[in-house]
């Protein structure tokens, strides 16, 4: 059970989750569902949520407030998680650069823990929306990286890692050696290492630790953090991580939880598409995208797409298929994440046919205008082709 949220502090998350979460396809219920799993609360609280949610975040504030009066008996989950708050030698410096849908949302849930934080983006209006919910600005990289216990960088690809840490603004030179360093962006394993080798070289704790979760768990704080490096290192930073996350994996040595991830990511694309094709068939042949669904959920063809991300519209509510595929992950990230995965293959001699077809139907999607929709769309190749 996670205690890392007290009574204000779940009020001002149900506050924000509305607009982010129903924009990627969410609905009130889902929503409520991951706070209660994010907050550990018994069937008792669940039920007093869930009773008050015909509406969304009006009454959520009012469902939380009627079990506030319960949050001081004995083990009940928010009188916990009051203590903790109480804790302030837990509470840390931290410098977060680059937040956007990921890096955002994850900046804020370190706010809401009681962690003091300023950050950096190239854009001063994301910027601007975590300063409003209790962070601080930073003008330079090498401002955000200053005087803090952890540094924290979210990015969109291994060149700008490198270019951070090493080449252009050259952090691992500038930082003290009493920061530890937690780099959560997907890029190439070699990547990874290389900014690694370099920290250790400096005499810098860092660990790669990227995400899986999406933007729904950046913002609910369920993200899986996937980390590589030194266990030390790791235990370390475990306690910055679940304050973000719900799950917390140690996969091995610097690069490796580069590795996980890109592995799990090549997995999902070829199920996914496996999922769509399958459905397809179905319908062409005149059955009803619900009934087989719920037939292969009962048979051996069950999975992850199929039990909780259906790509068909109107299959499964809350889900971006159902939202005309807006939100979720795009399928340019997926098309990257594929790319990273095929490489780190081709370096260790690993044949890779599943991994190569997914990456071209993917391709294929985003030559075709697709690829800010999300990855479940890959149902559309299939219609497109007949």
């Amino acid at each position: 059970m996670l205690n890392t949220l007290s009574f204000n502090t779940l009020s001002r998350t149900l506050q924000r989750l509305e607009q982010p979460l129903l924009n990627n396809g969410f609905n009130a219920h889902t929503l409520l569902s991951g706070v209660n799993r994010l907050n550990g609360l018994n069937e008792r609280d669940a039920k007093h949520l869930y009773a008050r949610t015909s509406s969304p975040s009006a009454q959520w504030m009012n469902s939380v407030r009627s079990i506030s009066s319960d949050a001081h008996a004995p083990g009940n989950v928010l009188n916990q998680s009051q203590d903790q708050d109480q804790k302030n030698g837990q509470r840390k410096k931290i410098g977060f650069i680059g937040v956007g849908n990921m890096g955002g949302p994850m900046a804020v849930n370190l706010v809401n823990a009681g962690h003091q934080v300023k950050v950096f983006d190239l854009s001063p209006t994301l910027v601007k929306n975590v300063v409003a919910e209790g962070a601080d600005s930073a003008a330079t990289v090498q401002e955000a990286a200053k005087d803090i216990d952890v540094l924290i960088s979210m990015l969109p690809s291994g060149e700008i890692v490198e270019s951070l840490y090493i080449d252009s603004e050259a952090l691992l030179d500038t930082l003290s050696k009493e920061t530890l360093v937690i780099d959560s962006s997907t890029i190439a394993p070699k990547s990874a290492q290389r900014v690694s080798k370099e920290a250790i070289a400096r005499g810098i704790r860092m660990i790669d630790a990227p995400v899986s979760g999406g933007t729904a768990g950046a913002t609910l704080g369920t993200l899986t953090f996937i980390v590589g490096g030194d266990k030390l290192a790791f235990q370390q930073a475990k306690p910055i991580l679940e304050d973000m996350g719900k799950n917390i994996f140690h996969a091995g040595r610097s690069g490796s939880g580069q590795v996980a991830k890109i592995c799990n990511n090549m997995l999902l694309a070829i199920h996914m598409a496996g999922t769509a094709e399958a459905l397809h068939v179905g319908i062409n042949n005149g059955l009803d995208p619900k009934v087989l669904s719920d037939i292969m959920l009962q048979s051996s063809g069950r999975n992850w797409s199929l039990e909780l991300y259906n790509p068909v519209p109107g299959v499964m509510e809350g889900v971006p298929s159902s939202n005309n595929y807006e939100g979720g992950f795009q399928i340019d990230l997926m098309s990257k994440d594929l790319t990273l995965a095929l490489n780190t293959a081709l370096e260790s001699d690993s044949s890779v046919p599943m991994g190569s077809l997914a990456k071209t139907l993917y391709a294929t999607q985003q030559a075709k205008g697709e690829g800010t929709s999300d990855f479940s769309s890959i149902l559309k190749f299939y219609e497109k082709s007949d």
